[in-house]
């Protein structure tokens, strides 16, 4: 199977394995250097990365890179996804990277874009660098020597980024009196985030906030939201908050220790929007992945639910192109356009958390608003990637399938970004019924791409 240098977001892959190599790297560095190199000026980059110690083969490669291309390189070292993003544009760099592997685990790494105003970078854009940096080609238009870059250390990002969290929430809204069980991943936002809602007036309950280089994501942050669950229910806090390994995503609890996934967050802030006439459209932006309740439930609150392909910055195109302010995956990634330019999970937990306050209601009553109806998701292994309407076998599954679920459930086929790896999901009011359906369209899938 072709290898692809850019995935669903960006670069990702095992430390020290294609395309995760420090030659490769440096090369995306030099390449990216000169794709936003635009006249004689200084041109400015910064870079950041999440507690995995490979951040120090790659911020340190795509440096030399950015450097040999004429861009003075800004290291701001460990802070979230979303701080980078504001941060290209609150210093008006030319482009902002992040180096994490969000959620994976620590023997893994990657590397994303932010152009300057803060939005990852276009298909198109992502193919052409990639094209510099895969290509045999040794001429490149590099600077003379007296023109490339130089590089500085950063060292008021967290600050920063703090007072940029803090002022999203108007000063008559106070969080005294409220605890919370905050779990940071032992990722990057493991100083800034317990210090904003500190900050603002809860008392803290941290997990995740003691990184070794090789811990992150290892059972704690949003992909083992149980453990914030439990513990909130132990210390009788208000809410429980998971972020990932780069703090791009949110998953909560409420105070009874019951999980709530982005897709219940995206129905709480929405109807808050459409109550204060604050929603432009009525329109919420989610991809195919959101459960099939979130579409009812706009529908029955006046609002309307427009689908993207998976991946938050295909969800911030269509919030861009329709207007729209709210958007999010069923995943955490949650985008406030209003706020910030990408998801950001410790944001988005602000803005929940805000909203509790306003209508003085637990989260436990607010996350009635939303029952996702049983879905299931399975990764099957596959040996090539065509198109499923290309498949007969498949085609003729799905058919099947759909006239069993009777316009009450759904069939979503695609296909991983950067693994071998066909995902099958079913969702329907009947879970027995999805169960079955997913089984049965998963082996169909099996035995026609093998």
């Amino acid at each position: 199977m072709e290898k692809k240098l850019f995935g669903t977001d960006g670069l990702r892959g095992r430390v020290n394995t294609y395309p995760m190599t420090p030659d490769v790297v440096m090369r995306l560095g030099l390449s990216a250097g000169l794709y936003f190199h635009n006249g004689g000026r200084r041109h400015k980059v910064l870079i950041g990365k999440d507690t995995r110690l490979s951040g120090y083969i790659y911020e340190y490669a795509l440096a030399a890179g950015f450097c040999a291309a004429g861009m003075d390189v800004f290291l701001v070292g460990p802070l979230p996804t979303p701080a980078i993003s504001f941060l290209t544009r609150d210093m008006r760099a030319d482009v902002g990277v992040v180096i994490s592997a969000s959620h994976n685990p620590s023997c893994d790494n990657g590397i994303k874009f932010f152009d300057h105003m803060g939005f990852k970078l276009p298909d198109a854009a992502e193919a052409e660098i990639a094209a510099s940096v895969e290509g045999c080609s040794h001429d490149w238009a590099l600077p003379e020597p007296d023109a490339v870059g130089r590089a500085f250390k950063l060292q008021d990002s967290t600050g920063r980024y703090n007072v940029f969290l803090k002022k999203t929430i108007p000063l008559d809204i106070s969080f005294d009196g409220m605890k919370i069980v905050l779990d940071c991943a032992n990722g990057a936002a493991f100083r800034v985030a317990p210090q904003v809602f500190e900050e603002l007036g809860a008392t803290v309950v941290k997990i995740g906030v003691d990184p070794d280089g090789t811990n992150i994501n290892l059972g704690v942050g949003s992909l083992y939201p149980e453990q914030v669950g439990r513990m909130v229910v132990e210390t009788g806090a208000d809410i429980g908050i998971a972020l990932d390994g780069d703090a791009d995503r949110v998953i909560v609890s409420d105070e009874k220790g019951r999980i709530l996934d982005g897709d219940q967050i995206m129905a709480i802030c929405a109807l808050d929007f459409l109550e204060r006439e604050a929603l432009p459209g009525n329109l919420l932006v989610a991809t195919v992945m959101s459960n099939m309740a979130l579409e009812v439930f706009m529908d029955e609150h006046g609002g309307r639910l427009k689908r993207t392909p998976v991946g938050d910055r295909y969800v911030v195109e269509a919030m861009r192109a329709d207007g729209a302010v709210l958007g999010g995956e069923q995943s955490g990634h949650l985008i406030f356009l209003d706020h910030s330019t990408t998801g950001d999970g410790t944001l988005a937990a602000l803005q929940l958390m805000k909203i509790m306050v306003r209508k003085g209601k637990p989260l436990s009553e607010l996350a009635t608003l939303l029952a996702p109806f049983p879905q299931k998701l399975v990764n099957v292994p596959v040996q090539r990637k065509i198109p499923f309407s290309q498949a007969p076998a498949i085609e003729r599954a799905v058919i099947e399938c759909e006239k069993l679920l009777a316009g009450r459930g759904r069939v979503l086929l695609r296909y991983s970004g950067t693994e071998s790896l066909a995902r099958v999901m079913v969702e329907a009011e009947d879970a027995t019924l999805v169960d079955t359906l997913c089984a049965r369209l998963a082996g169909t899938v099996a035995e026609a791409l093998r």
